[in-house]
């Protein structure tokens, strides 16, 4: 009785992992998310928008931004929808502002059905948007 339950066991495990591979193959290793930061500034041309992203695991590195540059990266979560979280930090002129571009239990959702996790950084604040047509402010400077 205990060699037939663990066969049972053994059998229902692997028609599982099948079955999510097929179904849902993107799922099985996890899924990918684009982000992206855009320098949304109207006008720092003398001042360039200075970037740092990192996460526990993985260090992307600095950029300067100049008007409407933008830095990009592709993440994947791990099967249980979870992973690092990458922390930017941004300098502009005297100014300096960390937040998370990507949190896993917060944009799993938010960043909608394509993945797509834009931040759009203002003068006035730092904006968030999953299709970089309609912008919501999260935070200030």
């Amino acid at each position: 009785m205990k060699i037939l339950t663990s066969i049972l066991l053994i059998c229902g495990l692997a028609s599982f992992v099948i079955f999510m591979s097929i179904l849902q193959p993107q799922n099985f290793y996890g899924i990918e998310y684009d982000i992206r930061v855009i320098n949304g500034f109207t006008n720092n041309s003398s001042l360039p928008l200075v970037i740092w992203c990192a996460s526990e695991h993985s260090d992307l590195g600095g950029r300067a931004l100049q008007e409407h540059d933008d830095f990009s990266w592709s993440l994947r979560t791990n099967f249980w929808g979870t992973n690092d979280h990458f922390k930017c930090t941004m300098k502009w002129d005297r100014t300096r502002k960390s937040f998370e571009a990507f949190k896993a239990p917060r944009d799993t959702q938010r960043c909608g059905p394509f993945r797509k996790c834009s931040w759009l950084v203002r003068e006035d604040g730092f904006y968030f948007s999953n299709d970089e047509v309609n912008w919501r402010k999260d935070f200030s400077w």
